[in-house]
């Protein structure tokens, strides 16, 4: 058997691929090693002793080494080959553990590119400065706007900025045929689903903002100004069905009513004394709290008035006193139990909060949307968010339909589950949809054959994938590609990226319709040296030497494209000897 670092130098003199580390055992490190193509780079894989029983098994994707330790230490990295890769993905799920195997890798190689999973991307940023060439991503920022624009019924969230011009996702009727730059999507068929198909096909297309809104942001400045004109009478109505209980809220409302009646009696009443609306009021309301003196001149009807008044006025102030300690009770007990104090109707369910679930309520509770949280544990990464915003937490399983009751989702507009189980999940999505049969339904789902099966059987839910979404921009960015934005569409998430023709490479010469792949890539913008940038460019126009295609493409598409954009390659000139290391033993399976 070879010694590691044998093996390693026999790799990097005999194999001209880049080399790239990825620690990690997640679904999203599984998704990556797949973007990364193992079959054009060398990627060696970092797995902990022990696979999580809910993670899919990373070993068995064909052409990668597997190392495996239980943390990622100095030792491990070396053993790993950091010295001559060329890049590390460091994807665990523990910020702090991320950034100190981050820290021993600048040590040990300065000049290898990084790039950092982070739910906190405030302090990722801070070590971004220090290590240089390295990049902090987080999949969950990424994925929350999917889900947030599924929720609220709305196409696609994504809108960004390239080369002066402001880009949004939007069906082709809803926009003017000179703003289209290219079609993304055929949506007419929602079971089949097509991306990137031929530019007359495309129903959903990504087009210039000109003036106009993108469609996200419509709706989010209209449920943002809805929710401003009507929040004082939300407000009010709130407070007040959260300040009485049922039968409190009843008895009072009649002893109201009692007061308010005979108080206008009083104040028509023939022995009264001449009192205009607010005397009578006034007069009304003092009695009833205070009691009334003896009036013998007054007529036997005013005597009778001032009786009744009084009798009210003796129930009405313990009716009051018991309003408010039965709303404190309310409050403490909604607070302690996780349950909510009044039925709510028109917001939105989210399940789980965790790393996701914390980006869609900050994001929903942004935009204006009400929101009630539900989770199984107190102490949850979202819990704290939770409360700093206002929104109410009920702690419980999702599973069970009590809990959803209790969320009131029989009234809400759309319940988004985001938990880290599946069986949870879509246990929670059926109940849902039992209690309200049209129930807009968005769906977490890690699985992405369960999700696939789900959506052609059931034909209800809008699933999602976090890892597959967030995937492709790590590996872009990990190989140090330059990606403008990340357009998800259904299950399925492509990149805005660009690049850069090679002097003598097979795009060289070519037309720009030779980068036009069907299903694979969309050419948007080309960009030559010393001219402005041309969208939709002419199929015709020649390609050179530094022309910069920014394309839209999906993960093969664009490895495809990279190929024939770039140099000649360089052919091994000796066999590489096998490693012992490579694998587990066990059966290698396919990639996704």
């Amino acid at each position: 058997m070879l010694r590691q670092p044998t093996v390693n130098r026999l790799l990097t003199n005999g194999d001209a691929r880049p080399h790239y580390i990825v620690c990690g055992h997640d679904a999203l490190a599984y998704h990556l090693v797949n973007a990364l193509g193992p079959a054009t780079v060398r990627v060696t894989v970092v797995v902990p002793s022990k696979r999580h029983p809910t993670a899919p098994d990373i070993t068995k994707i064909r052409g990668i080494r597997v190392i495996r330790a239980d943390r990622v230490d100095e030792a491990t990295l070396r053993a790993a080959g950091l010295e001559t890769a060329a890049g590390l993905a460091l994807m665990q799920q523990d910020d702090v553990g991320n950034i100190h195997a981050a820290l021993t890798a600048h040590e040990v190689a300065t000049r290898v590119r990084i790039v950092l999973r982070m739910f906190n991307t405030g302090l990722g940023y801070g070590v971004k400065r220090l290590l240089g060439d390295c990049e902090v991503l987080s999949d969950a920022a990424m994925a929350a706007p999917t889900f947030v624009a599924a929720a609220l019924g709305e196409v696609a969230p994504t809108n960004f900025h390239h080369y002066g011009r402001t880009l949004v996702v939007a069906h082709r009727a809803e926009v003017r045929p000179e703003h289209v730059v290219c079609g993304i999507a055929d949506t007419s068929d929602p079971a089949h689903l097509v991306v990137l198909p031929e530019p007359d096909q495309a129903d959903l297309v990504l087009a210039e903002a000109t003036g106009a809104q993108p469609a996200t942001e419509v709706a989010a400045n209209r449920i943002a100004r809805s929710r401003r004109l009507r929040r004082p009478l939300y407000g009010t109505g709130k407070a007040l069905r959260s300040f009485f209980s049922r039968k409190i809220g009843i008895i009072t409302a009649a002893v109201l009513a009692i007061a308010l009646t005979f108080g206008f009696l009083l104040y028509r009443a023939d022995g009264a004394a001449h009192l205009d609306p607010w005397q009578a009021v006034y007069t009304t309301l003092l009695t009833a709290l205070n009691g009334a003196e003896v009036e013998i001149d007054k007529g036997i009807a005013v005597q009778l008035m001032q009786i009744v008044l009084t009798v009210a006025g003796l129930a009405l102030v313990p009716l009051i006193t018991a309003a408010v300690v039965d709303a404190m009770v309310n409050a403490r007990l909604a607070l302690s139990a996780g349950r909510l104090a009044v039925p709510r109707e028109g917001h939105v369910v989210v399940v789980g909060l965790g790393n996701v679930g914390t980006r869609v309520i900050r994001q929903l509770h942004n935009l204006g949307v009400e929101v009630v949280a539900i989770d199984k544990v107190p102490n949850a990464r979202g819990a704290v968010v939770a409360k700093q915003l206002g929104i109410p937490v009920i702690i419980g399983d999702a599973a069970l339909e009590e809990t959803l009751v209790e969320a009131s989702v029989s009234s809400c507009r759309a319940l988004v589950v985001v938990s880290t189980d599946d069986v949870t999940n879509l246990q929670a999505a059926l109940n849902g949809r039992a209690l309200q049969p049209d129930l807009r339904v968005v769906l977490r789902l890690f699985d992405g054959d369960l999700a696939q099966r789900i959506r052609s059987t059931f034909g209800i839910f809008r699933s999602h994938s976090v890892s597959y979404l967030a995937a492709p921009e790590f590996a872009a960015v990990l190989r140090k590609r330059q990606v403008v934005a990340t357009v998800p569409v259904g299950r399925h998430a492509l990149l805005v990226t660009i690049v850069v023709v090679a002097k003598g490479s097979a795009l060289d010469g070519q037309p720009v319709r030779g980068a036009d792949q069907t299903r694979g890539v969309r050419v948007m913008a080309l960009l030559k040296a010393g001219q402005r940038p041309r969208w939709s460019p002419a199929p015709d126009t020649v390609l050179g030497p530094g022309d910069e295609l920014t394309v839209i493409a999906r993960r093969a598409g664009l490895s495809w494209l990279i190929k024939q954009a770039g140099p000649s390659p360089i052919l091994p000139t000796q066999q590489v000897p096998e490693d012992p290391t490579m694998g587990d033993g066990s059966p290698a399976g396919t990639s996704d």
